[in-house]
């Protein structure tokens, strides 16, 4: 069998675009090229974006997992490897899950929280290898740094702004709004200083590179026409208001 990359991009919950940035680094090439020029993809295409899939929401970095994939030839093998990481990421999950409910009843019946109980399961961590990758060792460190000293209810907030960025997003794409307009630049300008803090100084360069990657990177959540929408927009407000 073989799957269409609309049909294959469906299937996998990601988008063409992200399949042909694969098949552009190397990562994921079309098993054939139409005459039209449509790809297409088979069985071992299939397994092997599982596979990527996998690594990805693991936290690795594309140069990274093509190093992981040249060096695991066995697919059964590495397969084998990737259900154990899954099963440790389960487990992790329920670790959050059961912390979650314990601060709930904790609350409710009025005890006192303990931080061990409280952030079970949590580790921000896990990204260190993917930022170090992109933007070096400094730059995880300073956000690292500045992420443990929020409190609890700050790091509470500062997620609940992202959120709400993401929404305003939306809705200005659903209502047919400009990237370049007043009104989408001013979340845009939102995100910038949602950024800042952990960043410390957002270059130009940074934050539109930022964008694309918000187009090629499905972990991010967004996707398709939002995606580009607010690439466009970061590639408008870097270009107006940032150097570097």
């Amino acid at each position: 069998m073989e799957w269409s990359i609309q049909d294959l991009a469906r299937s996998a919950g990601t988008t063409s675009r992200t399949l042909r940035h694969y098949g552009a680094v190397g990562l994921l090439e079309p098993s054939r090229v139409g005459s039209n020029g449509y790809r297409y993809y088979d069985e071992q295409a299939l397994v092997r974006l599982q596979r990527i899939l996998l690594l990805r929401e693991l936290g690795l970095g594309l140069p990274a997992i093509a190093e992981v994939l040249d060096g695991q030839r066995d697919r059964v093998a590495a397969l084998e490897t990737h259900l154990e990481l899954l099963e440790q990421e389960r487990r992790r999950i329920g670790r959050q899950i059961d912390s979650v409910r314990t601060t709930l009843r904790k609350l409710k019946g009025g005890e006192r929280l303990m931080a061990e109980e409280v952030f079970d399961g949590f580790d921000h961590t896990k990204y260190e290898k993917e930022v170090t990758e992109r933007w070096g060792a400094d730059a995880y460190r300073r956000g690292d740094q500045w992420w443990t000293s929020l409190s609890a209810e700050e790091k509470k907030a500062h997620q609940q702004e992202q959120l709400d960025i993401a929404a305003a997003f939306g809705a200005a794409r659903s209502a047919g709004l400009a990237a370049g307009s007043d009104e989408v630049q001013a979340i845009t300008r939102r995100l910038h200083e949602w950024l800042r803090p952990a960043v410390s100084s957002v270059s130009a360069g940074y934050f539109a590179g930022l964008g694309q990657l918000y187009v090629d990177d499905p972990r991010y959540g967004l996707e398709g026409a939002t995606a580009e929408f607010v690439r466009d927009a970061m590639k408008i407000y870097a270009e107006r208001n940032l150097t570097g």
